[in-house]
């Protein structure tokens, strides 16, 4: 790391023009090849799967997109002026790119059964001939534009359907990363109080994020990729990369006022700080890379557009902010703001972080056991976490898949916002006895309130019907009523025509998707687990430390688990981040957050816990080492955690549910890794554990090989001398 960290500040404007060059070079591939997004939740092997892929292959007429143009007019939606208005609109979205067939309330299409029983709801249904990836939002844009404009005089128009949420979405893209970086400047000046130390963190993180970004974009060819994955990476990025930023500028500006030369400060910084960011972004993408085990494609672009986003601003603050730091040296705390930043005292003076380890030391029992039966407290409501899936039932008040959502629900009951999709592959050409049989017995089935009739494409070798429940998709009963079709409805039918019948529809997919995950999730927790406490023994030298880390990094994701099934399952305290409605959480989200927070609960970690262990290599005290190791760190850890949570938060202002969910996640859970397991729980079980805790066997020391966080005991400074380097205190 010295020596990498000697070349890249004596090089340091060909490592800002390559980075500049790079920067420009990513943008402008990336804007000229474009985004390749995929919703694409459907999974191999699986039921709903296997439907899609018929209607796919047989009858590609129903397998396209679908759109609702849903109204309501007090005058009753057959009033002469609303029939002709309305018809005027069908027969002009009729005409637009992709749209196959606007099946009409009016009779048109065969959709006539589409007026609620008072007369005053009724929807369209708008079939378009292409999937999801392969429809431009411009183009549901334009349609739902062409309806909209008929809206007025007691005439309510809505729309709703994936394609209209894809247009949706794109909408409110740019606020939310808005907010996140306008929270770390203000979080950097109050930390540092000079406009140019909270420059450096956000430049580095921008470039970082700029070319991350880009290759996101050009990723979205090569790997189903979902639409929120960009703004996810954003969050991460920043959050880390200006944490990792912080920790490096803090070492070098401590190395100023030890004396070194600005160039010598830079790589003392690196040679230290810089190991253990290096370290930490290992671990945080392992953990998140880690997703690739699970075998489920659509995890796959999110997985690597976080991991991306992680690599960059590791790479970012290696090189881009030494070079930076070199060439700015001195003026590094320029333009001060008065009142923001503090000074800068030495541990021996006795700082308030002193002060503390000291007194969480002399009743290490007492912190432990009260700090983890707050955990544990915070864990509890997990036990609730019911996977299902978010629909515009959840989508914010106002918006227009939001109205479409609840007209359809007034008009024709809850159930009627997710259908099953029940298609079969006919035994023989126009046998379509085992769906007749299968729609009126359905028919009687507790829990359905209503079926189509039995459709068949040309061929006759394929038929599907929809049947839609009384209970809303996001119910429990839904799902339970979806388990018993599939178990105690379908395979009678199959085994007495021998036909393969198969259900879809959203509530299908994301019934399969839950349960792969769950089927899975013990090898891939395994796995990420092991790896990490692997590379943790092999820095530490420690059997205890590695399962004391992993340990209270699962309590902290219980925690932060805890607090979304709180907040978006029973509704507590909901309306203060703008959730109006509660519901189960989406089946992906789970594994998300577990690979997010076990890696950013190991940066902090390796921060602590590397200068423990440096303490410890000098004085042999585990006592003195836990003391000077949570002083020195205690400051920049809790401004780090600062930073993270004030970014994650801000993201919680955005109206998209699924960010909204990740804003509070990880906001959680870096808020109760820094102030609860950080500064009170590992100083607490360090304490108790003493000596013992650096204990490793001889003949694991010997196999292992070895890495260093921070330098060798021995090793020069750039001033040929042991860097002992101070944090603030």
């Amino acid at each position: 790391m010295r020596s990498f960290a000697t070349w890249t500040t004596g090089h340091r404007k060909t490592v800002i023009i390559s980075w500049i060059v790079a920067l420009f070079a990513m943008i402008a591939i990336s804007g000229t090849v474009g985004a390749d997004f995929s919703e694409e939740f459907s999974l191999p092997d699986s039921d709903s799967k296997e439907a899609l892929d018929l209607l796919e292959e047989q009858f590609p007429a129903q397998s396209g997109e679908v759109a609702q143009i849903v109204f309501k007019a007090g005058t009753g939606v057959d009033a002469p002026t609303v029939k002709r208005k309305m018809e005027r609109v069908f027969a002009e979205v009729e005409e637009e790119k992709h749209v196959s067939e606007v099946a009409s309330p009016y009779g048109k299409g065969g959709g006539a059964a589409a007026i609620s029983e008072d007369g005053k709801i009724a929807y369209a249904t708008v079939q378009f001939d292409v999937a999801g990836p392969d429809l431009d939002t411009e183009e549901a844009k334009r349609v739902m534009e062409t309806a909209q404009a008929a809206a007025g005089d007691g005439l309510q128009i809505e729309l709703g359907g994936s394609p209209i949420e894809e247009v949706r979405g794109e909408e409110e893209e740019g606020f939310s990363e808005a907010i996140g970086l306008l929270a770390a400047i203000v979080v950097l000046l109050l930390t540092f109080g000079s406009v140019v130390a909270m420059g450096l963190p956000i430049i580095t993180a921008l470039f970082a994020l700029g070319v991350g970004i880009s290759f996101i974009t050009l990723g979205t060819h090569v790997f189903n990729t979902a639409d929120f994955a960009p703004q996810l990476a954003f969050m991460i990025g920043l959050g880390v990369g200006v944490d990792y930023a912080l920790f490096i500028l803090t070492r070098f500006r401590n190395g100023l006022t030890e004396g070194f030369e600005p160039r010598d400060a830079a790589i003392a910084a690196i040679d230290t700080a810089g190991r253990a960011v290096l370290f930490a972004a290992i671990t945080v993408i392992i953990a998140l890379l880690g997703m690739m085990l699970l075998g489920l494609s659509f995890l796959y672009g999110v997985a690597v557009a976080a991991a991306l986003a992680v690599f960059f601003t590791m790479v970012s603050a290696l090189t881009l902010l030494p070079a930076l730091l070199t060439i700015v040296g001195r003026r590094v705390d320029r333009l001060r703001i008065p009142g923001l930043g503090r000074g800068k005292r030495s541990i021996d003076e006795g700082s308030w972080w002193q002060r503390w380890s000291n007194r969480i030391q002399r009743r290490p029992w007492t912190a432990a056991l009260l700090s983890g039966a707050l955990l544990l407290a915070l864990c509890i409501p997990t036990l609730s976490l019911r996977l299902g899936t978010n629909d515009a039932g959840t989508d914010p008040e106002g918006t227009t898949t939001r109205q479409a959502y609840d007209l359809l629900a007034e008009g024709f009951g809850p159930g009627f916002n997710g259908p099953f999709v029940i298609a079969a592959e006919l035994p023989e050409k126009g046998n379509d006895e085992v769906l007749q049989t299968l729609h009126n017995e359905l028919q009687n089935e507790e829990g359905v309130e209503a079926v189509t009739d039995v459709t068949l494409n040309p061929a006759k070798t394929v038929g599907v019907f929809q049947l839609y429940p009384t209970t809303s998709p996001q119910s429990v009963d839904t799902t339970d009523l979806l388990d018993r079709i599939r178990d105690d409805s379908i395979p009678p039918a199959e085994e007495a025509t021998g036909a393969q019948v198969h259900v879809g529809g959203v509530n299908a997919i994301f019934e399969d998707f839950g349960t792969a995950i769950a089927e899975k999730l013990p090898l891939f927790i395994g796995v990420v687990v092991l790896l990490s406490a692997l590379l943790l023994m092999i820095v530490f030298r420690s059997i205890w430390v590695p399962v004391k880390a992993v340990l209270m990094n699962l309590l902290s994701i219980g925690a932060a688990f805890g607090l979304i099934v709180a907040v978006f399952q029973w509704g507590w305290g909901a309306s203060l981040i703008g959730v109006d409605s509660t519901g189960p959480i989406i089946s992906f989200f789970p594994i998300f957050l577990f690979s997010i927070v076990f890696g950013l609960s190991m940066d902090y970690e390796v921060f602590l816990m590397s200068r423990i262990h440096e303490e410890w290599e000098h004085t042999k005290d585990a006592s003195e080492a836990v003391t000077r190791g949570l002083a020195l760190t205690g400051r920049v850890i809790t401004a780090a955690a600062a930073i993270m949570v004030t970014v994650f938060a801000a993201f919680m202002l955005g109206e998209d549910r699924i960010i909204k969910l990740f804003g509070l996640g990880l906001a959680a859970a870096v808020f109760i890794d820094a102030v609860i397991i950080r500064s009170v729980l590992v100083p607490a079980i360090m304490q108790l554990l003493g000596a013992r805790a650096w204990w490793f066997p001889e003949w694991l020391d010997r196999i292992l090989p070895k890495l260093h966080v921070e330098p060798e005991e021995g090793d020069p400074s750039p001033t040929g001398e042991h860097p002992v380097v101070q944090q603030p205190s």
